[in-house]
């Protein structure tokens, strides 16, 4: 965001004009974040970056657990995209497997389930 000054030149509003640094404030912040949990936590939000994750992640929400079968069938993508987005989504711990026979199933992780939550609107995805 810029504005306009009486000289005509543009000053960035979203920055400080003046330093004004509360030091202790800031530096028990800067001591209190986790950089390795934040990475952790950007991980998980790219892995529902991609919009057919994001499909898949809705239709377990919805579907409760499914295999990949049905899952390719609801996203109208292949079984091995399907396969390929379950991986990525399970590597950032957003999905679980099992087997069940000749089958495995999969379901959406109490973790997936907030991150897609807070993504999306019940309503945004399912008619």
């Amino acid at each position: 965001m810029y504005r306009r000054t009486l000289e005509s030149t543009f000053v960035s509003t979203d920055r400080c004009d003046l330093l004004c640094l509360d030091l202790p404030r800031a530096e028990q912040l800067r001591h209190a974040l986790n950089p390795e949990l934040t990475m952790q936590a950007a991980a998980r939000a790219r892995a529902l970056g991609d919009p057919t994750r994001m499909l898949v992640a809705a239709a377990l929400r919805d579907g409760g657990e499914l295999c990949v079968c049905d899952l390719s069938w609801i996203v109208a993508r292949s079984q091995g995209l399907v396969s390929h987005h379950l991986r990525a989504l399970r590597a950032q711990e957003l999905v679980r497997s099992r087997r069940d026979g000749k089958m495995v199933l999969y379901a959406l992780t109490d973790a997936g389930r907030v991150l897609l939550d807070a993504h999306l609107d019940h309503t945004a995805v399912v008619a």
